[in-house]
């Protein structure tokens, strides 16, 4: 394990993307397997081990220290790895300093091959063998919550520092790889052949679009380029090879399971790209649906009919990756989009469709269809060359995307919450309400929460008022004071609004940001509910 923390607590102390690269570069080398390919696994996210609940820590915890101790101790840390790591016995620890520290090749197994019962002994007896830094990294490790400033590709990217390949040829292989990645390395170090994949229908990297900013458009020629609608609901991969048929999200997750009726339907070999919807494609005559609906089959290890048939999904194609064995990346989006025509109009109905294309002249005029586009359903536009090849990562140039300007509400402050990593000593994820009309006069309901949008300096401000105001605690969670004499009102943006069964207001707020501090307005004069609800009637008009 002291490999893997010393490499943690390297990362968090780097600020640089290139001394980060060189860190896990000169970890990867130096470190045995499986070690390294388990410390790969934490980092991208893709470890599996014993699940260890934070409410078992916490008891763990409170067995070697006083619980008012620890509350105050871990409401100044504001991180529980970091406080647990800290406070824990360390005289005992101390006893036991003639163990040998273990491997994380070692703790991975020997967690994985216990029984329910077995995990909290070994990890009371792991604490006691481990020094602090090893204390967090496990914490880190067995909760999946690194929050190191580190993401998978750039790990990939430190791998193909290792050897000859490129970091694109190793995010192809990726998802058809599994911890610790022994195949991999030896590849990399040139110690084995290039790895042969477990299951052909793999996920393969996705190819990501920039947001337009402003003087983007101004040097280009919108005949250089094809515009799409924007779709609110959530980027997949279909990939099939054989029988193999998979869905996999944009991070590369299998999320074949909660989609049945569509892995069933699956008729073409090859893997295309797609937007993941609710309700009815553009041949049928139901509507598409919110993305609230698509959230009902969201996560779900099994659906049922009754399900399928409530919330009947499908997919909006844009893109072709493979045409059977086929790589046609490398061909241009018209060329690709061609060939995508013909493998939907074949494709059943009821579960495909060929996402439209926008016609326009002008930037202008695709402002002006962006800002009022024909469903309530739409984000906004993508655009993209009509020369452009499918490369995976954020190239600036050839895609963008231009979403609708955000709606915006002005809200009350009512809960907040400390952040992780370099925000845990401050007060920065908050809850936030609207006034509503109940039988004893108005009163604030939540409808939604925010945790980015304001800058550093605005951070203190908020903070500040946090710690100065608050009115009761809930676990690590402060009620702020909220009434229509006193509080703290924000300018909220947010891209969509729906109706919500799920939250107690009946709204849910999609990508909500606080945009703008309002110290300046009374708190009396903060947005109602019957505001929100006007957006969602207004949208579906």
């Amino acid at each position: 394990m002291k490999a893997f923390a010393d490499l943690l607590d390297r990362l968090v102390l780097t600020p640089s993307r290139n001394g980060k690269l060189k860190l896990l570069a000169d970890y990867f080398r130096d470190t045995p397997d499986p070690d390294r390919g388990y410390g790969l696994a934490a980092i991208a996210g893709t470890l599996d081990v014993r699940n260890v609940k934070p409410a078992m820590l916490r008891e763990l915890a409170l067995e070697r220290i006083d619980e008012v101790l620890f509350r105050y101790s871990y409401d100044y840390v504001g991180d529980l790895a970091e406080t647990i790591s800290l406070v824990w016995d360390n005289e005992r620890v101390m006893e036991r300093s003639a163990l040998a520290q273990p491997r994380l090749g070692e703790v991975v197994a020997e967690m994985n091959a216990l029984g329910r019962t077995e995990v909290r002994g070994y990890v009371r007896d792991l604490f006691d063998r481990l020094d602090a830094s090893g204390r967090f990294a496990f914490i880190k490790l067995a909760t999946g919550a690194l929050r190191i400033g580190v993401s998978a590709r750039l790990a990939k990217q430190a791998l193909a520092d290792l050897g000859e390949p490129d970091v694109t040829e190793i995010e192809t292989l990726w998802h058809g790889l599994q911890p610790p990645y022994e195949s991999l390395f030896a590849w990399l170090e040139g110690k084995g052949g290039k790895p042969v994949l477990a299951t052909p229908a793999i996920f393969h990297s996705v190819m990501l679009a920039n947001p337009v900013e402003e003087g983007d458009l101004a040097q280009l020629d919108p005949a250089d380029y094809a515009a799409e609608w924007k779709w609110d609901g959530i980027r997949v991969q279909l990939s099939r090879a054989g029988e193999t048929r998979k869905i996999y999200s944009r991070s590369g997750d299998d999320i074949s399971a909660a989609f049945p009726d569509i892995v069933q339907s699956i008729s073409f070999e090859g893997v295309i790209d797609g937007e993941l919807l609710v309700g009815g494609t553009a041949r049928s005559n139901s509507p598409t649906r919110t993305f609230s609906d698509l959230q009902q089959r969201l996560n779900r290890k099994t659906v049922t009919q009754k399900m399928q048939d409530d919330y009947p999904a499908f997919i909006r194609a844009y893109d072709l990756l493979f045409d059977g064995e086929e790589d046609v990346r490398a061909k241009t989006y018209l060329e690709r989009r061609a060939r995508l025509a013909e493998i939907v109009e074949q494709a059943p109905h009821e579960r495909f469709d060929l996402s439209a294309l926008v016609q326009f002249s002008s930037w202008e005029e695709l402002d002006d269809l962006r800002s009022t586009p024909p469903d309530p359903v739409i984000e906004g536009v993508m655009i993209k060359r009509r020369d452009s090849v499918y490369q995976a990562g954020r190239l600036k140039g050839p895609w963008f995307k231009w979403k609708r300007n955000p709606y915006n509400a002005d809200a009350v402050l009512m809960y907040a919450q400390r952040g992780h990593g370099k925000r845990s000593s401050y007060y920065s994820d908050f809850t936030f309400g609207v006034w509503v009309e109940t039988p004893d006069g108005e009163q604030l309901v939540p409808v939604g929460k925010a945790y980015f949008g304001f800058t550093d300096a605005e951070l203190e401000i908020l903070d500040k008022f946090v710690r100065n105001n608050t009115t009761e605690r809930f676990g690590p969670v402060r009620a702020v004071r909220a009434d229509k004499d006193f509080g703290f009102v924000v300018e909220v943006a947010f891209e969509g609004i729906n109706r919500s069964n799920r939250h107690k207001s009946g709204v849910a707020m999609r990508f909500p940001r606080i945009s703008r501090l309002r110290q300046d307005k009374p708190t009396a004069e903060a947005d109602r509910l019957s505001t929100l609800v006007a957006m969602i009637d207004a949208k579906a008009g």
